[in-house]
């Protein structure tokens, strides 16, 4: 439907008003230029042309007369008709040009209402015009990025109902017994359910936590800090653990690294949270090795175990919410499946990266994340 509020009207009447305005100059500088061309060339003309017999100052200013006349007659006609062609062909041009612009923009509006609508699967196609193509490449951009979030924002809440499943539904069983009289009460009954109660809680902590990361809530006390206190103070925390699951913990990092800017507590949360890991995919006999060197203006911390390892696929996805290499293990080990992704949105609000790395299945792995000097 045409509408003179629509893009293509005002495109439309934009190119017209131009073409108008070009007519119009061009009809008025044509008509005060002609007759004094006219005149210098009828005067070159007549002094080129021989003369047979004297002719009359009369008939001669009524010859000049007579040829103006006839010159301004014959441009005004020839302007008519060159303006009316012109109008015409401009109208042809300034419709396919309005439509060149206006329907990728349509196409963009179309897009954007089924995006509103929760449909993120359409993409706008390019249309040849290097502004709109940028606009459309950008418009795809962010309905992928929508796509992906609405994707993860499902896939989390069958995480999180999965996860809590099986905690309530064993409370559910153990109170349900307790009320009819078939589970006795009892320590070991009481310590059951309050362990798995406490997996309840943990999880609900972990996943504020993370949210509160994620959206950049928590609030940072940096301060200037030297790694080896980062590494020694995670690596007291879990000594004992890794002591009691026989595995050996190793520290090698030189003594004269500069400082880092930090908050503290986050930066041993993060360097707890790997270590936790390691913990719990390094099987007995094994190794874990806390290090960290400087790199440029920053500090790379690393984890390296000698664990389960990773297949090349499940690289990309480790620090992804709930994300399971092996979903029964990792179950079985109480881990809530959040840990890593905390690790990540904290080493990023404090302005670090991390990543992981492994040769393959069963050859360890190693975690790295970056800390800025101070």
């Amino acid at each position: 439907m045409f509408s003179f509020r629509s893009l293509r009207a005002r495109l439309l009447l934009g190119h017209l008003f131009v073409i108008v305005i070009g007519a119009v100059t061009l009809a008025v500088a044509a008509a005060a230029a002609a007759p004094r061309i006219l005149d210098f060339h009828v005067a070159v003309m007549r002094s080129h042309l021989p003369m047979d017999g004297p002719m009359t100052p009369p008939l001669n200013e009524a010859l000049d007369a007579a040829l103006v006349e006839v010159f301004r007659e014959s441009l005004t006609q020839a302007l008519l008709i060159g303006g009316l062609a012109a109008l015409i062909a401009a109208l042809a041009a300034s419709a396919l040009a309005a439509r060149q612009v206006s329907v990728p923009v349509q196409r963009l509006a179309s897009a954007a209402r089924r995006f509103a609508s929760g449909d993120y699967r359409d993409r706008a196609p390019a249309s040849g015009t290097t502004e709109l193509d940028t606009l459309t490449a950008s418009f795809n951009d962010m309905a992928a990025a929508l796509e992906e979030d609405e994707r993860r924002r499902l896939q989390l809440i069958g995480d999180v109902a999965h996860e809590l499943r099986t905690p309530i539904s064993t409370l559910e069983g153990y109170l349900e017994g307790l009320q009819d009289g078939v589970v006795a009460p009892g320590q070991e009954t009481w310590g059951l359910l309050l362990h798995e109660s406490g997996r309840v809680r943990r999880l609900v902590e972990d996943l504020q936590e993370l949210w509160r990361a994620e959206a950049r809530q928590l609030p940072l006390e940096l301060a200037n800090l030297s790694p080896a206190d980062v590494v020694h103070s995670a690596v007291a925390l879990l000594s004992p653990d890794f002591i009691a699951k026989g595995l050996a913990l190793a520290v090698a990092m030189p003594t004269d690294l500069p400082a880092v800017r930090v908050d503290r507590d986050r930066a041993i949360q993060v360097l707890t949270n790997l270590l936790t890991n390691a913990l719990r995919y390094t099987p007995a006999p094994g190794e874990v090795e806390v290090s960290a060197r400087s790199d440029g203006h920053t500090i790379r911390f690393q984890v390296r175990d000698t664990g389960i390892g990773l297949a090349s696929e499940h690289l990309p996805h480790v620090f992804e919410r709930f994300y399971r290499v092996d979903p029964s293990r990792s179950r079985s080990q109480g881990g809530s499946g959040v840990g890593l992704a905390i690790a990540k949105a904290l080493v990023e609000a404090m302005g670090g990266r991390i990543w992981a790395t492994s040769p393959g299945p069963d050859q360890g792995a190693t975690f790295f994340f970056t800390l800025p000097t101070a």
